[in-house]
């Protein structure tokens, strides 16, 4: 490329983003104004004119209130760029090689090329922007009550770039955009998650490909290999981030195991221990084999598969009733046989009531357990005598709690069976089933197996079917803490978007279960209690080793040994605290009867103003926000909590490596650039409804920014023909006026009244949180009627030979630019 055509690219690089900065647009920083929060303004921020190279007032943001015919202009301070920025390389967690800034703006329009290319553009631009300042919360010192807060989800620190992150990334950045162009100071909180078991997992396979077991290196030494793989990988995801154009605040990124973090994690723990909400008990949990650990209910999917039913006998102790030697029983695991505690029946099943009492034999082990009635029998349902495992079945398990049964547990962590399985110990949970079938079928206590349609619980993270288990977990209490988070939404302190979603999060809350918090886990917070084995295992809760020492040593003397909980804590318990300890919890939080400081960052920043996310985490991440940040804060950690759909492809499906309909984010953005990725997941769509995303609408998307290109392209090169004073004067500082307007002929006055009018529909439509059809808006405006009409009308009037008409035209051409390009900045 030539260097006068690298400059035209430079050019109108400056084009497309001085109209529209993403914090202090066209240059402002420090302070913006203060503006009307009515639902029918719209900002316009005026600074140096990308197309006339002319400067506003130092600092000028202009505010349009549509119902008075009002604008006002406010100061700041006018900054220069800085001078350098720096080029992206694709999955660099770092910036690398330095390039010049875009602010080169002397050069022949004729030079540009009419194919727009995003990689000349984008990667300098956000640069730019991001050492700029142009991300940071400013003006939160003077105006607080204006500031605008976001959080973002926090993506897995060993994560890659798929569709989900670039829609997130996609609305949040058009929130935050906005906001700032609204003059509000924006905080768009960046961070990544350390992800328990996924980044577990990734590095153990890692090590096994080097022939190395976890359990080999021991947990100080996986550990610190653990950390080594996140200072090595962990910055990709970042950097995809900002390949999205994310204008969020950098220099406040956060991780989930962070020393800051982690003093939260501990605090949130022992205040909630404190209270009576965090207790270890035995329960029944979803135990995962092949990571070793239980895993929440959340994390389980129930797959339709089909299976097996198997029909056996239960044979009766001692003589046969009324000519009945046994109980006919069905189940879908017959290895589980082994760890049965009862024979159930319904209480008012005659074929059964008489044998109520009685005892039965355990087929192979000849244990002797009893025949009992509970009313959760269905008598219609396989033989109508179900068998009972309480060690190993959920119902059962309560069935076992309300009959006083014996849990009877059969398995190893690692899904063999146990001793109490007998000749069967060792053997893998589908191996012994097989052998104990075939041995029962050889004793001739078989009766028939049936094809059956059933629901298996499978692991979300490794596909295998869970195994319920009974095991001594730590468990956080959900009863009191639902009811604050139910309180806070049905009270209006914080409103679900779309609303529908409510009646899921109430229906979820209302039914909540215990939450099993504890993890069998190396990576991640240890659960902060120690233990003294010699007195009889005597546990303290404590923010650290020093205080738990120091709370053993008064109560059983010095030189009392500890040793801390190995599991570690649910992933999900410290990505609840995410909204209040990014931003100063517990650090800054008021002492005991003390106030706030006004000036912390909790006090500026907390509650967020919205929480943007998928629907699919309402209840993995979002309800357990709720109620934590209500249960630590006293106060709910959102204002507004909007949730977005899946994005599927063309056809509506799910996407899937195996249907070969994936969409790769970073190829996409590599061949079309990221105004036509991101313009493609908004436009078009529904809040709350799944994405449909094809190639097609992207690479229309891609034409309507190569159009865009080449309309900026053309006036340019219409303002080579005036002098420099007439390009000043077409400086765009604020909104035309209604005197103004009176003097346009026709077709320029009929444009610029269809301008305001959009303006005023997409600021609606933004504060309203449509922002896809928004997006529609300004693209089919700018397309339909700028580009293809009135483009048109103005060539002829500028070529005309009336010098009024053509000064005239190339006024509403640069105005109407101009203006397109701010209302377009939030998506692009």
């Amino acid at each position: 490329m030539t260097r006068s055509r690298a400059r035209s690219f430079r050019r109108f690089a400056s084009l497309l983003s001085l109209a529209a900065q993403p914090c202090q647009a066209a240059w402002l920083s420090g302070t913006a104004a203060t503006t009307r929060r009515a639902s029918s303004q719209a900002a316009v921020v005026a600074g140096r004119s990308a197309l006339t190279g002319a400067t506003a007032p130092a600092g000028t943001l202009a505010t349009c209130d549509r119902r008075l015919g009002t604008c006002r202009l406010s100061g700041g301070t006018a900054a220069a760029p800085p001078a350098g920025a720096f080029e992206w390389q694709r999955g660099a967690p770092a910036r690398m090689q330095e390039v010049a800034c875009p602010t080169d703006v002397e050069a022949d329009p004729e030079d540009m090329s009419t194919q727009y290319s995003p990689t000349e553009v984008e990667q300098r631009l956000y640069n730019w922007w991001e050492d700029s300042g142009y991300f940071k919360p400013t003006g939160h010192e003077e105006d607080e009550k204006q500031c605008f807060i976001i959080p973002m989800p926090p993506p897995n620190v060993t994560g890659r770039l798929h569709m989900g992150h670039a829609m997130f990334v996609t609305l949040e950045d058009i929130m935050a955009r906005f906001q700032r162009m609204r003059g509000r100071p924006t905080l768009w909180l960046p961070g990544t998650d350390h992800a328990g078991i996924a980044t577990q997992m990734l590095v153990e396979r890692d090590l096994r490909s080097k022939g190395i077991e976890r359990k080999d290196l021991g947990r100080e030494a996986f550990v610190e290999k653990v950390w080594e793989w996140k200072e090595e990988y962990g910055g990709y995801i970042t950097s995809q981030v900002r390949r999205l154009g994310a204008s969020c605040d950098w220099s406040r990124e956060r991780f989930t195991l962070e020393p800051a973090m982690c003093e939260a994690v501990n605090e949130a723990f022992v205040q909630l221990h404190a209270k009576g909400l965090i207790y270890r008990g035995e329960y029944m949990v979803n135990w995962s084999p092949s990571l070793g650990t239980a895993v929440s209910d959340l994390e389980v999917d129930y797959v339709d598969e089909e299976g097996k039913l198997y029909y056996f006998k239960y044979m009766l102790d001692g003589d046969a009733e009324g000519g009945v030697d046994h109980i006919p029983v069905a189940t879908t695991r017959p290895e589980t046989i082994l760890g049965d505690a009862a024979v159930c029946v319904h209480p008012d099943d005659e074929r059964y009531k008489h044998l109520v009492g009685k005892q039965v034999l355990m087929p192979m082990l000849g244990r002797k357990i009893p025949v009992i009635a509970d009313d959760y029998v269905q008598m219609d349902f396989g033989t109508g005598a179900l068998k009972i495992t309480p060690a190993h079945d959920i119902n059962d398990y309560a069935i076992g709690k309300r009959q006083d049964l014996p849990i009877v547990n059969i398995m190893n962590k690692d899904a063999t069976l146990n001793e109490v399985a007998g000749p069967y110990e060792g053997l893998d949970r589908y191996v012994a089933r097989a052998k104990l079938w075939a041995d029962m079928e050889e004793a001739g206590l078989t009766l028939k197996v049936e094809d059956h349609a059933q629901r298996v619980p499978r692991s979300e993270r490794s596909g295998e079917v869970i195994e319920p288990l009974v095991s001594t977990q730590w468990f956080c209490k959900m009863d009191g803490m639902a009811a604050k988070g139910l309180e806070a939404v049905r009270s209006g302190q914080t409103q679900i978007l779309p609303e529908r979603f409510e009646k899921v999060y109430f229906n979820w809350l209302d039914n909540i279960n215990d939450w099993c918090i504890s993890r069998q886990l190396w990576w991640g917070h240890r659960i902060p209690v120690w233990y003294a084995d010699a007195h009889g295992g005597k546990a303290f809760v404590a923010r650290s080793e020093a205080d738990a020492r120091a709370a053993a040593e008064a109560e059983l003397g010095a030189g009392v040994e500890l040793r801390q909980d190995a599991d570690v804590l649910d992933t999900w318990f410290s990505s609840g605290l995410w909204p209040f300890a990014t931003v100063g919890w517990p650090q800054q939080a008021a002492p005991e009867g003390g106030v706030l400081d006004p000036a912390s960052d909790l006090a500026r920043f907390y509650p967020a103003s919205v929480l943007e996310t998928g629907y699919d985490i309402l209840f993995f991440w979002v309800a357990r926000m709720m109620m934590l940040g209500t249960e630590l804060t006293g106060q709910p950690p959102f204002h507004t909590i909007y949730m977005h759909g899946l994005v599927r492809d063309g056809k509506g499906q799910k996407m899937s490596k195996t249907k070969g309909n994936v969409v790769d984010p970073l190829e996409t953005l590599d061949s079309y650039g990221t105004d036509a990725l991101r313009l493609s997941l908004v436009t078009g769509t529904t809040p709350g409804q799944d994405v449909p995303l094809s190639m097609e609408k992207v690479t229309a998307n891609r034409n309507f920014a190569n159009k865009l290109w080449n309309t900026g392209r053309f006036l340019l090169m219409g303002l080579k023909e005036i002098t420099p004073e007439e390009r000043a004067a077409l400086a765009v500082t604020g909104p035309m006026g209604a005197e103004e307007m009176a003097q346009l002929p026709l077709p320029e006055r009929w444009v610029v009244s269809r301008l305001h009018t959009l303006t005023a529909n997409v600021t609606d439509q933004l504060e309203n949180y449509d922002f896809g059809p928004a997006g529609d808006l300004v693209r089919s405006f700018l397309w339909d009627e700028y580009a293809d009409w009135y483009i048109e009308v103005s060539k002829r009037r500028i070529a005309g030979g009336d010098p009024v008409a053509a000064a005239q035209a190339r006024r509403t051409l640069v105005y109407v630019l101009d203006s397109c390009l701010r209302l377009l900045h939030p998506f692009m």
